[in-house]
């Protein structure tokens, strides 16, 4: 594990997305009002060319990276003497090229699998906000991390809450971790009319402000069922071992539970700069740049258990557990090319699950015993989705 307080390089994955940019927000806080080391040395962005050419002025970069190939000469024109990195593997030669100690790890989905692993395999730490690198590939990126000294520090609140929870504790203490949510926007609503429910009222999230797929997937807890394969990753905790709790002021981030009862929790307001800063500053605590709690307005907090008739991605989620191999492939990818039918519009919002669920049914769940693997059970899984809702020939190939 690096020195918190030695010079830090920073490459920043999904750079124009929610996490990304506020990871360069704390960035520049860390820097100008705590005087901490650490410069922006990278940045890589999908298609979004104008915010990217925006963040590398103002932080100087002198390397970046754009996924979309036909976006790159505008990048090169406008960024003279800036190198640039093109096409569907541009982020994976940043960080392989590019001199860095961390990586902000923001790329929606899939596909920041490969730039994550190079930088595991570089002995990066690693600043992870994309839970489905440990829910695809789990069982490949931990033998990794250990192999080569990696670090891997939880960027999701509530993985980060857990993190600064178990610090200094024996795992083997541990009774349960609970991880809290707040419920999305459909908690209280029927079963009926949540399947139901429209883009524009799954996107309407009661107390985060997250980015489009990230908010559909906390509507239908499908994000707290990730988060319940991505702790048992984390934490190498068997899935009995983790809980989910609704907890809709999103105040406590999660807690842990020891076996002699005492309970650890960490709280905050729901603002996603204190785990991209606790993840690069850790085990320091610099003052931060994020709204503190003011507890004179506090007046409760509030807990209950989820439905799981309702909800029914979160018993999904031990289910992958239990199978291993690439089943968390499967359920991820199923998962991505389900929420962008429903974006499209060709499929209700009660499908996505549903659709998930038939995805592990049909789809044979195999050994993981390299990438090839994982990106096969992906592809099988995303053309599985695109045959099932209908996609043209031109969007059934966009998910494969």
């Amino acid at each position: 594990m690096s020195d918190s307080r030695a010079q830090r390089r920073l490459i920043v994955l999904g750079c124009t997305g929610s996490i990304g940019i506020n990871a360069l927000h704390v960035a520049e806080h860390l820097k100008r009002e705590c005087g901490w080391p650490v410069d922006v040395v990278g940045l890589a962005a999908g298609k979004n060319c104008d915010k990217l050419i925006e963040q590398a002025r103002a932080h100087n970069v002198r390397h970046v990276a754009i996924a979309d190939a036909s976006q790159a000469q505008k990048v090169r024109d406008t960024l003279p003497g800036v190198r640039v990195y093109a096409g569907p593997d541009a982020a994976l030669e940043l960080v392989e090229t590019v001199d860095a100690t961390d990586v902000t790890a923001a790329v929606v989905g899939s596909a920041g699998l490969p730039a994550t692993l190079a930088a595991v395999r570089k002995g990066m730490t690693i600043g992870l906000a994309n839970k489905e690198t440990l829910v695809a590939a789990g069982g490949l990126v931990k033998p990794l991390v250990r192999e080569h000294n990696a670090s891997l520090i939880p960027v999701d609140s509530e993985h980060s809450a857990i993190y600064q929870c178990l610090a200094g504790q024996a795992g083997r203490c541990v009774k349960r971790i609970v991880l809290t949510a707040s419920g999305g926007p459909f908690r209280q609503v029927d079963r009926q009319t949540m399947n139901n429910a429209t883009v524009e009222q799954a996107l309407k999230h009661p107390t985060w402000n997250m980015g489009r797929k990230i908010t559909i997937d906390s509507a239908s807890m499908m994000n707290k069922a990730l988060e319940i394969i991505e702790a048992h990753w984390l934490f190498d905790l068997p899935a009995e071992k983790i809980s989910v709790i609704i907890h809709p002021q999103s105040v406590a981030h999660s807690f842990v539970e020891f076996e002699d009862h005492s309970i650890l929790a960490q709280l905050g307001s729901p603002d996603m700069r204190t785990p991209i800063q606790y993840a690069l500053t850790h085990p320091d605590r610099p003052v931060g740049c994020s709204q503190p709690l003011d507890w004179s307005t506090l007046s409760k907090l509030e807990f209950e258990q989820p439905d799981m008739d309702k909800f029914k991605a979160i018993p999904l989620a031990y289910d992958v557990i239990r199978a291993g191999g690439t089943a968390g492939a499967i359920f991820n990818a199923a998962n991505e090319a389900a929420v962008e039918a429903f974006f499209e519009r060709r499929i209700r919002f009660g499908r996505i699950v549903e659709l998930v669920a038939e995805a592990l049914g049909a789809i044979e769940v195999r050994p993981l015993d390299g990438l090839e693997t994982v990106l096969e059970a992906d592809r099988q899984a995303r053309a599985f989705i695109a045959q099932r809702t209908g996609a043209s020939p031109t969007e059934a190939s966009k998910l494969n």
